[in-house]
């Protein structure tokens, strides 16, 4: 992800070895056609506010600035399309967790598990293990996963085991199956959830990153909106009613699995993974002007020679454990969990007293 806001450490140098820094990061990269371009944008990534008083531009990529400048949302027909795509990806989640909202009604009775307190657990764990997995197991694998598949290989996988397991459970002969359907499915919806916004974020103008990535938690929610829809609209189907509210969730996965092949990959994970020139070519897909993908591209690039730095080559379990070993991460992981946790109680308690008020008398 892009974060000038923070550090940039081209303002150390000056415009010549900004230019001179920059044509040895195109030689090795690859990109040897592009030196003048990156030259240029070394020079606007110096201070990207005043970009205007680089003489080195021309009236181009002066104007393609100056309009990005004045209109904060344009960008490439690409990029929207990649975001919207994104907010399917955050609509897959709310409508596979609202798919039992409405089996509750049928399902139970189905599998002859209505009545008794055992059976009301074994009903309790099946709606709450896509929540369970999610955590436990989805989460902590999406660093390998992203590793080996790239953020729209992970995406595509996930995609996949979201489109298969809500049919699966439709066609579920048993509340074990039914169970076993669901523990794969929150594996799935843990991982993508990890995802999503990463890629979304690596997608991101700076100027606009916070809004797009927030944009999860909006589509999250027109997710289960039509969920709630979909257990409407067949609610009185026979028999089947609840098959097809389990199994409707795969809607928005399907969708999600097919777009992702039209996305470019991250240009911050093909960075990562030394593919440069292929991320500069993601890039300019993404941006609006050459000068505007050069920009964000070279200061990406800055940053990443930084986080290296500070990260020393440090694994996967190592860099889990900073989550709780450095302070500063640890207080955010603390507060982030907190208002989780507070977001979920209110929405149980709501959804509690929601089944207590329809059944008094």
């Amino acid at each position: 992800m892009l974060c000038w806001p923070l550090i940039n450490t081209s303002q150390r140098v000056s415009k010549a070895d900004a230019i001179l820094n920059a044509h040895g990061f195109c030689e090795m990269a690859g990109l040897t056609e592009h030196a003048a371009l990156f030259g240029r944008a070394a020079l606007v990534a110096r201070d990207p506010d005043k970009f205007e008083e680089v003489t080195e531009l021309d009236e181009a990529e002066r104007a393609a600035l100056i309009y990005e400048r004045d209109h904060k949302w344009h960008s490439s027909k690409m990029l929207w399309y990649s975001i919207s795509l994104c907010a399917v990806g955050a609509a897959t989640q709310g409508w596979d967790q609202t798919g039992s909202n409405g089996a509750n009604l049928s399902f139970p009775e189905e599998f002859n598990i209505k009545d008794g307190a055992t059976n009301e657990w074994i009903v309790g764990i099946i709606n709450a293990i896509i929540f369970l997995t999610a955590g436990l197991i989805g989460a902590f694998i999406v660093d390998p996963l992203n590793k080996y598949l790239g953020r729209r290989g992970e995406i595509f996988f996930t995609a996949i085991i979201l489109t298969a397991t809500p049919i699966w459970s439709g066609f579920a002969k048993s509340w074990q199956e039914l169970f076993a359907a669901r523990f794969i499915m929150g594996i799935g919806i843990g991982a993508k959830n990890a995802t999503v916004p990463i890629f979304s974020a690596e997608m991101a103008p700076h100027r606009i990153r916070g809004a797009l990535v927030m944009f999860w938690q909006l589509w999250v929610v027109v997710g289960i909106f039509l969920g709630f829809c979909a257990n409407v609209i067949v609610k009185d189907v026979p028999r089947i009613a609840w098959r097809l509210q389990l199994g409707s969730a795969f809607i928005p996965s399907f969708i999600l699995g097919c777009g992702i092949f039209f996305c470019p990959e991250s240009p911050r994970w093909l960075m990562k993974h030394g593919k440069v020139a292929k991320g500069f070519r993601s890039m300019s897909r993404l941006r609006a002007h050459d000068i505007i993908a050069a920009r964000d591209y070279y200061y990406s690039y800055i940053i990443y020679q930084e986080e290296l730095k500070v990260a020393r080559g440090a694994g996967y379990f190592a860099r889990l454990w900073d989550c709780f070993r450095v302070p500063r991460i640890r207080r955010a992981n603390y507060g982030a969990s907190t208002v989780m946790l507070a977001q979920q109680m209110c929405g149980i308690n709501s959804k509690s007293c929601s089944v207590l008020l329809r059944g008094a008398p």
